[in-house]
């Protein structure tokens, strides 16, 4: 019998635990012990009337976007908003930030943390869009300098946590948001500028969600180069120390991206993420 039919009879609890344990091995059963524990938060403040708290693994995948000389930025999966105030508070004082979000609810959301927690003179430069990221290289392309997509995903540390969820795990389930994932991030590519960063980033655990899809966009696109070089990417520690005083935490290499995971980084995380950049 093929791998993928075994695997499509797994189901609820019982499946997760065969499907994650077969990914993992040994490791799994700390990994998963971390996965119950609370998330590692910590402060972002961009400056305005409050400050945003947030997993430090999604800080540390958001400042790897490179944004020096990006003058048009794109969080184009933007909710619930700490990665948009990430980019706000980094990027160059003459550079303008759109932030989407597809759902009008969680677009709602976003926008009430822009306004609440960017100050006027970083506020004024950013703008909070609804609609689906998917469809925005239908009408426009090469037309930013930088974007972050943080795609919806699996999300299995809120699985774990939810019995509902957790009874009603499939690994359709992984199939149905890989493809969602992989109109996205085909997407964004088609709108970024050639010499640009594209972050793709997800708190999924599994590869079909992370290095997978990454896989196919370097399959697709013959000017898509992932950064390679093993080591994390770098950033200004300096500028980030003055929205955030946590140390951030390190993350292992896969083929083409980072994952930081929460049994060896303080229950940071779980992020994966992957820059790719557009070769001129």
């Amino acid at each position: 019998m093929h791998r993928s039919e075994r695997t499509e009879k797994l189901s609820g609890g019982d499946g997760f635990e065969k499907y994650y344990s077969a990914l993992y091995g040994e490791r799994w059963s700390g990994l998963k012990a971390a996965l119950l524990e609370e998330p590692a938060y910590t402060a972002w403040n961009a400056g305005g009337m409050e400050s945003y708290f947030m997993d430090a693994a999604s800080v540390r995948a958001a400042v790897s976007l490179p944004l020096t000389g990006a003058e048009r930025v794109l969080d184009l999966c933007a909710a619930p908003g700490g990665k948009t105030l990430v980019l706000a508070s980094l990027m160059s004082e003459s550079a303008y930030l759109s932030s989407n979000e597809r759902s009008p609810e969680r677009k709602n959301r976003l926008l009430r943390v822009c306004d609440s927690c960017l100050p006027e003179n970083i506020r004024t430069r950013v703008t909070v869009t609804c609609s689906d990221g998917a469809k925005w290289c239908t009408t426009r392309s090469d037309c930013f300098d930088a974007i972050l997509l943080d795609a919806p995903c699996s999300s299995e540390r809120h699985v774990l946590s939810d019995p509902k969820y957790l009874s009603q795990w499939t690994p359709s389930r992984i199939k149905t948001v890989a493809m969602e994932q992989w109109a996205l991030v085909s997407s964004a590519y088609r709108m970024l500028v050639p010499g640009g960063f594209l972050l793709y980033s997800t708190c999924a655990l599994c590869p079909s969600e992370n290095d997978e899809i990454i896989a196919r966009l370097i399959n697709k696109f013959d000017t898509a180069v992932p950064d390679l070089e093993g080591i994390l990417p770098a950033y200004d520690r300096n500028k980030v120390r003055l929205f955030c005083n946590t140390s951030l935490p390190g993350a292992e290499k896969t083929s083409y991206g980072w994952l930081i995971l929460p049994d060896t980084q303080t229950h940071a995380g779980p992020i994966y993420f992957s820059l790719i950049r557009k070769q001129i």
